[in-house]
C-alpha cells in the first residue's frame, strides 16, 4: 500500500466501517475547530491549527484512535478513562458507539493546551 499524501487518500484506503467512523470524527474536529487545517503526518491525520499540528487520528482493524491525550478536571479524566490506552492514546473500538462528542471536546482541549488556539 503506498503512503497517502492527503487526508482524502488516508480515508478513502479504510474499510467502510472505519471510514465512515474516521470521516465523522474528522467532521467533529473541524466543528470543534472550524480554523483547523489538515495533513499527513506519521502517515495518518494530523489536525493543524495556526500551522502547528494539535491532535492525529487514525483507523485500524477493530478500533479508532486519537492522540495524543489532554489533560483535564476530574470529570474529564472519568469521561476518557474507557478510552485512555497508554500514556498518549485514546481507542474507540469500532463494535462501540464512537463518543463524537468527547472526541470534539479532545479537539478543543489540544488546541489549547498545544497552543494552536
Amino acid at each position: 500500500m503506498t503512503e497517502p499524501e492527503t487526508v482524502d487518500d488516508y480515508l478513502a484506503a479504510q474499510p467502510a466501517p472505519a471510514r465512515a467512523a474516521l470521516e465523522r470524527i474528522r467532521a467533529t474536529i473541524h466543528a470543534a475547530l472550524p480554523d483547523a487545517s489538515e495533513t499527513i503526518s506519521y502517515q495518518i491525520p494530523a489536525v493543524q491549527v495556526n500551522g502547528k499540528a494539535v491532535m492525529y487520528f487514525a483507523g485500524w482493524k477493530t478500533f479508532l484512535s486519537v492522540y495524543p491525550v489532554p489533560t483535564g478536571d476530574d470529570g474529564f479524566q472519568q469521561a476518557i478513562a474507557p478510552y485512555l490506552k497508554g500514556r498518549g492514546t485514546l481507542k474507540f473500538p469500532l463494535r462501540d458507539p464512537i463518543p463524537y462528542d468527547l472526541i470534539g471536546d479532545v479537539a478543543v482541549r489540544l488546541a489549547a493546551q498545544r497552543g494552536g488556539r
